[in-house]
């Protein structure tokens, strides 16, 4: 498997985010990791923290959880209601994140398979563009960083699942600058 493209991140109106990111394996491996606490673990920080609390209740109008703990000690979570499920193809839910508990976004993942090559598109919709500009702001580096750790975790877990024998592949250093693009 090769490198994918960087992510790009674009704002289709003042309250949206629309990223893109095209990762070197299957859809349902994508799914998989974005689907999974114990894959979700590996990457969703973007190694800004240890993750504490992974919990997914997979189904329309079960609720997900993620907490970590950040290097300064300080607690971050996230939670929202998943709305639709399409398996391997599309995910919406909402999120909240807790330390501003009024600004809950929707959030439309979409995995999109060609040649064996993933297309994550994944459109964040906030209720004023004010809370979009906060989180863009937040995101910026962690996105990055959790985008290169979500593609090594699928690499990795594919190349478990095609030889059992072989040890999956460690993260690359998510300190790089490579994988990500920022666009306005």
């Amino acid at each position: 498997m090769t490198s994918s493209r960087p992510a790009t991140v674009r704002f289709p109106t003042d309250r949206q985010i629309l990223i893109t990111r095209e990762v070197d394996a299957s859809r349902h491996l994508v799914y998989r990791a974005w689907t999974t606490p114990e894959l979700l673990r590996r990457w969703w920080s973007g190694k800004r923290g240890q993750m504490t609390v992974v919990e997914i209740d997979l189904r329309v109008g079960g609720r997900w959880r993620y907490v970590m703990v950040g290097g300064n000690g300080q607690e971050v979570a996230f939670h929202g209601e998943y709305r639709e499920i399409i398996p391997n193809e599309r995910i919406v839910y909402t999120e909240v994140f807790e330390g501003a508990p009024d600004a809950e976004a929707l959030t439309a993942v979409t995995f999109t398979e060609a040649a064996g090559r993933t297309t994550l598109a994944i459109l964040v919709q906030y209720d004023s563009a004010q809370d979009r500009n906060a989180h863009s702001d937040y995101m910026k580096d962690g996105l990055r960083k959790a985008m290169d750790l979500l593609e090594r975790t699928v690499i990795s877990l594919a190349t478990h699942l095609s030889h059992p024998g072989a040890r999956p592949l460690a993260p690359r250093d998510a300190s790089s600058e490579e994988g990500f693009s920022w666009e306005r």
